[in-house]
């Protein structure tokens, strides 16, 4: 029996190769969507999992608000609250603090004569390796950070500094600040953690360890609770001290929290500011979820409508097979089995096609994505339930229908049979092309709220900005010396500095003003710079002055007591502390103990991404540090500008490695996230347009094939080529009309929602809608056309000579 449904099935898929070609391409795209897509969810979904013990460890975060002012919550704490947590609490097995190295850009580390920019540089506690479980493949991970100038690399780390060499007490120099000796070597960390390093440096090395203290937050403090500890229950207790300990009595309103956050929740679910890497979104993973499923399901639908297409094909077959003995349960496992064959060899295909995408995937989303991020024989496992599933999904229908034909009826030619199903193909056709509506519309709102933001006026000017990052610093006198050399050049327009990135300024401090009662102030953010930072970044002044080198002279004094600032305020801030731009000139004010008066007040100008705000910001000048050098360029010969730097910079640094950027590339990597989930719309919803049109092209194929005597008898009768292909044509555009109607307020609903995720956005317009029903028309006309144009200018004659 089973010879014959493989020999049956062999020759039906041969005879009729287009329909069978059909059917198998557009289940193989869409199973190898549905892998590739549910790779990368399982990939979001097994962050930091794979650590023995995820469930008993935490980060801790920092909130806190400074009276009425903006809430702040950050995944940084404090140096004290490790030591602390450690001393108080018997619930805490192990802590460790993970001090970011390279927050501000890349590390220069020398091994011998050879010298390379790290960028995944951090320095932690020696109970890192006891909570988080990275496998060593050099030296004992309990001992590995015990000592200062000690470090751990990872395997591709030691295999670029020493080749095959034993790496183990090899002595490498971080920074021309600390020369490390190499203690540990440990597997290369997957892309699924959220806690990445190629060099780990012992705590103990850095002055901040030996500094206990609540006024400063910079580290990562994660902790490892005892078995059986209720981690709800612990943060009550940790509330309680809090309260007791931290809080301040001086400002009851003033707000002071250290929230645990699971390990496994960080990645998809935190919402804090300042973490170790950007975090993924569990709303997107959702959404590419249903995308997989969708994109599945109308490989399915294709399959149905084509199978019940071909019915009429078929049921003289199944009429003698019927007579001549066949019962109704052999002929629906013979369909079942021809519809399992298809899957299989679809899946096979869908396999190859996901080897090829997959490394275009992990473009697409910035992860590192293979088959091994399945856990396990997970894979081999969902691959056969999947092949079920279709072949449930995508063959039962069919089988039953085919299976149940009457052989009285169809050995008659009763031709109403033919039609059977044919409300159902026109339900199919509509939800395939709703799907694809919904994707072609989603596709062009989120195109546009991207044009949105890479055009929007930010208050400042990233363009022509060269970026040098430096984690460790620019010495005052090495950014003269820069300046100098640079501002000579007539490529250059002016050279400033800052603490961090101005595209994704995170400091957050408090503000109060002599002029306002006891206790008031606001949170504001703030950021230390170089004194030409206004003018480099093209930040409107509305009032008052810039800063100058006085003020900068006036920082450098020695003690508190006689360091004076100057600050610049945007008009948020002006507002939030009640006065008006005018009114802000010459304000006493002091932030966080930095006292000074307001020097000018700045227009508002982005900050941050564009989902928060603009809040109050503060510009403070600085001397001793910065992270980043920032040159702006005339933009006439950026090359010489670059080439000049680069010359300068190996002057003043003869050991660093000269690497830049430009500004404008921070500032479109701040919205990568939406640029993927835009690029992967643009991509799976071609994907279902394919998949649609080619399900539509096979279906418009069998009606012309069943409607040609009807066709050849019209044209006898005098009906034109046109009339023909409008007949052929307007059921089909008819339904996808109604799929526009469907798929529309599904979209913009959809659409609605993601907006508002974004303080600044665009409004959604009706023209948006109506070019995507005339790009579905225009598809499904290009798509139907072949076959309609054909069927109409057959020669009726051939078509009838058979009557």
């Amino acid at each position: 029996m089973l010879q014959n449904y493989i020999k049956i099935a062999i020759r039906f898929l041969w005879k009729y190769k287009t329909n069978s070609f059909v059917s198998i391409a557009g289940l193989a795209f869409g199973i190898s969507c549905f892998l590739m897509l549910a790779t990368y969810i399982v990939h979001e979904f097994r962050y930091d999992r794979f650590f023995e013990n995820n469930d008993r460890i935490a980060r801790i975060n920092l909130f806190y608000q400074y009276g009425e002012g903006e809430a702040s919550n950050i995944a940084l704490t404090p140096t004290a609250v490790a030591p602390t947590f450690k001393r108080e609490f018997q619930e805490v097995e192990k802590v460790a603090r993970i001090y970011p190295f390279s927050v501000n850009g890349s590390v220069a580390v020398r091994n011998g004569d050879q010298v390379y920019q790290e960028n995944k540089v951090v320095f932690a506690d020696s109970t890192l390796f006891d909570i988080f479980s990275f496998p060593f493949i050099e030296g004992n991970k309990s001992t590995a950070l015990s000592h200062p100038n000690s470090v751990v690399i990872d395997q591709s780390t030691a295999r670029k500094y020493f080749k095959d060499q034993k790496a183990v007490g090899k002595t490498i120099s971080m920074d021309e600040r600390y020369n490390l000796l190499v203690t540990g070597v440990i597997s290369d960390i997957p892309s699924y953690s959220h806690i990445k390093f190629n060099c780990v440096g012992s705590y103990t090395t850095l002055p901040r360890s030996k500094n206990e203290v609540f006024n400063s937050a910079n580290d990562y403090t994660y902790v490892l609770l005892r078995p059986n500890v209720s981690m709800a229950r612990f943060q009550d207790k940790v509330n309680a001290f809090v309260r007791k300990n931290l809080g301040n009595p001086n400002d009851p309103a003033s707000k002071v929290r250290l929230d645990l956050e699971k390990l496994t929740d960080i990645h998809l679910y935190s919402t804090v500011s300042n973490q170790m890497e950007a975090s993924g979104n569990s709303r997107y993973i959702y959404i590419l979820s249903g995308i997989a499923v969708l994109i599945l399901l109308i490989a399915c639908t294709n399959f149905v409508n084509l199978v019940t297409a071909r019915a009429a094909i078929r049921i003289r077959e199944i009429g003698v097979r019927k007579v001549i003995g066949a019962v109704r349960s052999q002929l629906f496992m013979q369909h079942m089995f021809e519809s399992s064959l298809t899957a299989i060899v679809s899946t096979i295909l869908a396999l190859v096609i996901t080897f090829i995408g997959l490394p275009e995937l992990s473009l697409l989303t910035g992860s590192s994505l293979s088959l091994s991020v399945w856990p396990g024989s997970s894979f081999q496992i969902g691959l056969v339930v999947l092949v079920i599933v279709i072949t449930l999904i995508s063959g039962a229908y069919p089988a039953a229908i085919l299976s149940g034909f009457q052989p009285a009826k169809v050995l008659k030619g009763n031709r109403s049979l033919m039609s059977d199903g044919v409300g159902l193909r026109n339900v199919l056709v509509v939800f395939q092309f709703s799907v694809s509506m919904l994707f072609i519309i989603a596709t062009l709102i989120a195109n546009q709220q991207l044009d949105f933001i890479q055009n929007k006026n930010l208050g400042l000017n990233p363009e022509q900005i060269i970026v040098v990052d430096m984690s460790s610093g620019i010495p005052p006198a090495k950014l003269e010396s820069i300046k100098g050399d640079l501002m000579a050049q007539t490529s250059v327009k002016s050279v400033s500095a800052s603490y961090g990135s101005p595209l994704d300024i995170q400091g957050g401090y408090a503000i109060s003003a002599q002029d306002k009662p006891t206790g008031f102030y606001i949170d504001i953010t703030a950021i230390p710079v170089e004194k030409d930072f206004v003018q480099t970044m093209g930040i409107k002044l509305l009032i008052g002055e810039t800063f100058s080198a006085t003020d900068i002279a006036q920082v450098t004094q020695q003690g508190e007591e006689l360091r004076r600032f100057a600050f610049l305020l945007n008009e948020s801030a002006v507002k939030a502390m009640g006065w008006s731009p005018t009114q802000a000139i010459g304000k006493e004010v002091n932030m966080n103990g930095r006292q000074g008066r307001v020097k000018g007040v700045l227009k508002d100008f982005h900050f941050r991404s564009m989902h928060e705000k603009i809040g109050p910001i503060a510009i403070i000048p600085e001397y001793d540090y910065f992270g980043k050098l920032l040159v702006k360029t005339t933009g006439a010969d950026a090359t010489q500008a670059i080439s000049l730097l680069a010359k300068s910079w190996k002057k003043n640094f003869p050991l660093r490695p000269f690497e830049y950027h430009f500004l404008d590339q921070e500032f479109e990597q701040m919205y990568q996230t939406e640029a993927r989930i835009t690029q992967i719309l643009r991509v799976f919803s071609s994907v279902t347009i394919l998949i649609s049109c080619l399900g539509l092209f096979a279906l418009i194929a069998f009606m012309s094939q069943q409607r040609t005597k009807e066709i050849g008898v019209r044209k006898v009768l005098g009906a034109s080529i046109a009339s023909i292909i409008m007949l052929l044509s307007k059921d089909v555009i008819k339904l996808i009309i109604i799929a526009v109607l469907i798929a529309s307020p599904l979209a913009w609903y959809a659409m609605h929602h993601w907006l508002n995720d974004f303080a600044y956005h665009i409004e959604i317009g009706a023209a948006t809608f109506v070019f995507a029903s005339i790009i579905a028309i225009v598809i499904t006309l290009a798509t139907i056309s072949f076959e309609s144009i054909k069927a109409a200018l057959m020669n009726p004659v051939k078509s009838l000579k058979s009557e």
